[in-house]
């Protein structure tokens, strides 16, 4: 199943990459794609913008808390 393409994303959206399963912030383009960094920082990687769908605020909270729980496992 194909997810459907986010019509505009903008700088600072946050999102999920459904292919990597991960969650980030839009924070440019290359080309045809967008530069995605995870939300606790990080290293930067590409994304297909069909790929890529806005997260709500909810699940935001959730990664955002899940994020800081395994930061504070590896004692950081």
């Amino acid at each position: 199943m194909t997810p459907e393409p986010v019509p505009f994303l903008e700088v600072g959206d946050a999102v999920h990459d459904t292919v990597r399963d991960r969650f980030g912030r839009v924070m440019g383009h290359e080309g045809p794609y967008l530069r995605i960094r995870p939300l606790a920082g990080g290293r930067e990687w590409d994304a297909d913008p069909g790929h890529l769908r806005l997260l709500t605020q909810d699940e935001l909270l959730r990664a955002l808390v899940a994020e800081a729980n395994a930061r504070s496992m590896q004692g950081i």
